[in-house]
């Protein structure tokens, strides 16, 4: 069996077992193309001839990653060869144990039939370190066709460099849209407990979560609090209280809900406002997910695209609220993330949000990855700005990567995609450290799509960590197009208006 790695501007065959040496820390070039700040650290092994999960997969695609640190070890996740209509060939994993250095990467065992599982395709990863049974978990959603088949997990017992076969955490048609996360504060009465969050939409987006005491081994059953949800990222305070911050069902308005009690039972949904969004042009795979994270005392931020602060609500900014509360039921006044100013006309999606959690209060320290369009062009590109004193003010942009049009992603039934999220993480360094998908040229034409493993969509990340600090402020900007105080049942199951993002 061979692989195809593009890492230049032409791919070519590479037995498996020099693959099996490649894969073991290995450091890749910077994407010239675009900026010397961004460090290749994957790229699609898998062709058509190796991988057909479709008609139309897209070879070389990488996309949707979610990243976790702990120590000087980073794990980042994402999907390998990507589906038009759902889904991908496998979850690959990257994996760096001195704060983004070096890298080791490969792909998930025993998911797909691609890679010696069951499953026609799989999507949504995102990652967890429990440090009391010291066990990395990557969640995923097996797919058969294109729906949503079973909620898995994968273990890694030894630093994120290999993985076990993946567990079963629930298996029913109809999942979307999962997340993990672990307590790892030893203080807590739940040390231990890991806790995943999907919904189902084949039940109206209805939310359910499962716990695991053991590593992830064994799973509860789904608990629910019967509402119609999307999106959600738990994140898990030093009391043991988990809060997930979560779009209700059609994606029109953010909230959030706690369980105290170890995740045997989860709270109503407090609303925290409505959403408004902007469709960004360019035919782009686009949304208003939340982005969430906490820091060392158990402030919550969450993060998403609106265009309320912008005239007409032709573009969007990045917003952010932060939970006043230890529960997660009283929330700040959003506010703007200054990049630049509310009449830039600058399009700005896709957040992946980073907290220092040696660092807290007053002087948290922020990160912010996310995706934007310059004014007047759809050219996506990828900036980072960041913030020392919990959002208050923020740095100066950096632009990590620019200039690629978006018929050089892979396309889906959605859009051409670089993910429904990306993901930021401080390591040890207390740097932020984003990674996020990239794209050049295709090797023929001008489309990823124009022929068979056409396209060249890797995975990326800072070629150095980045700090926090800066001057810049959202104050007295003006809330222009709505927001505020919602109204009616925002969470209610929604059969006919719940969205799905596979």
């Amino acid at each position: 069996m061979s692989f195809i790695f593009g890492f230049g501007r032409r791919a070519r065959a590479i037995p498996a077992l020099t693959v099996a040496i490649l894969l073991t820390l290995v450091a890749f070039p910077a994407l010239v193309a675009y900026a010397a700040s961004a460090l290749q650290i994957s790229s699609d092994p898998f062709t058509q001839a190796t991988c057909a999960a479709s008609a139309t997969t897209y070879h070389h695609t990488e996309v949707e990653p979610d990243t976790y640190s702990n120590g000087s070890t980073i794990v980042a996740t994402f999907q390998v060869g990507r589906v038009f209509d759902g889904g991908s060939c496998d979850i690959g994993f990257a994996t760096s144990t001195n704060n983004g250095g070096t890298w080791t990467n490969g792909l998930l065992p025993g998911t797909t039939t691609f890679e010696g599982g069951i499953y026609d395709r799989i999507s949504d990863p995102s990652v967890a370190f429990d440090a009391r049974h010291n066990t990395w978990l990557i969640s995923s959603l097996a797919l058969t066709g294109a729906s949503g088949a079973a909620v898995l997990v994968s273990q890694s017992t030894n630093g994120g460099t290999t993985w076990a076969n993946p567990v079963t955490v629930h298996a029913q048609s109809g999942v979307d849209k999962n997340w993990i996360v672990c307590d790892n504060t030893s203080t807590s009465t739940f040390y231990g407990h890991c806790y995943v969050e999907w919904d189902n939409n084949a039940a109206g987006n209805l939310l359910q979560m499962s716990t695991s005491i053991d590593g992830g081994t064994t799973w509860s059953a789904p608990a629910t609090n019967n509402t119609g949800v999307i999106g959600g990222q738990p994140v898990v305070r030093p009391d043991g209280t988990v809060i997930v911050p979560i779009d209700n069902a059609n994606e029109t308005a953010i909230g959030a809900f706690n369980s105290t009690n170890g995740g045997t039972s989860w709270s109503a949904v407090t609303t925290i406002t409505t959403i408004k969004h902007h469709t960004e042009a360019g035919g782009l795979r686009s949304g208003s997910l939340p982005s969430a994270e906490i820091d060392g005392t158990g402030t919550v931020y969450v993060v998403w695209s609106d265009s309320r602060f912008r005239r007409g609500g032709k573009t969007n900014d990045i917003v952010i609220s932060n939970s006043l509360n230890s529960t997660g039921t009283s929330w700040s006044a959003v506010s703007r993330v200054p990049i630049d100013r509310t009449n830039s006309g600058v399009d700005h999606f896709i957040p992946g949000l980073a907290v220092n959690k040696a660092t807290s209060g007053s002087t948290a320290q922020l990160g912010l990855t996310y995706y934007f369009y310059p004014a007047g062009t759809t050219q996506l590109s990828v900036g980072f700005i960041s913030s020392s004193n919990a959002g208050s003010t923020w740095s100066t942009v950096q632009t990590i990567a620019s200039g690629m049009p978006t018929t050089w992603l892979a396309n889906t039934s959605q859009g051409h995609m670089v993910g429904d999220y990306i993901s930021t993480s401080y390591g040890s360094d207390n740097l932020a450290h984003g990674v996020f998908a990239t794209a050049s040229t295709p090797t023929s034409g001008t489309n990823c799509g124009d022929v068979a493993d056409n396209c060249l969509e890797p995975m990326d990340t800072f070629s150095t960590g980045l700090s926090a600090g800066g001057s810049a402020s959202s104050v007295g900007d003006p809330v222009v197009v709505g927001g505020g105080t919602p109204s009616g049942n925002l969470w209610k199951v929604d059969f006919n208006n719940g969205k799905k993002h596979r």
